[in-house]
């Protein structure tokens, strides 16, 4: 029984753990730390526990493994919702990214031009 509790507590909490990353999705409105394989293996996982846990009734599976499917789906339905802003956000912030011209170097107010090598 003390087993059975101790497992129960360890599986949640490791389906828990991407809730603080939900949180991070929700307030920029992207999923771009949430991967969504890991989210989808998650999901796949619960559910294929969850199942069997209900082939024999056992409680100690069905539990930590049921809750991890709910953990999992919203995960998905996160993922799902803010991945067209994601796309967007991604685009804007290459569109205002400033890239430097290696070959347009200014050192102290002289330009020094761009050296050209050979392969011989």
């Amino acid at each position: 029984m003390v087993v059975g509790i101790i497992a129960i507590l360890f599986n949640i909490m490791m389906y828990a753990s991407p809730l603080s990353v939900m949180k991070l999705v929700i307030s920029t409105k992207s999923v771009e730390y949430m991967p969504f394989f890991l989210s989808l293996a998650s999901f796949a996982n619960g559910v294929a526990w969850t199942t069997y846990a209900f082939l024999p009734f056992d409680p100690f599976i069905a539990v930590p493994n049921g809750l991890g499917t709910l953990f999992s789906l919203a995960q998905l339905l996160l993922y799902a919702t803010y991945y067209e802003s994601t796309k967007r956000i991604i685009a804007a912030r290459k569109e205002t990214k400033m890239e430097v011209n290696l070959s347009e170097v200014v050192v102290n107010g002289n330009h020094v031009p761009k050296k050209t090598t050979r392969a011989t």
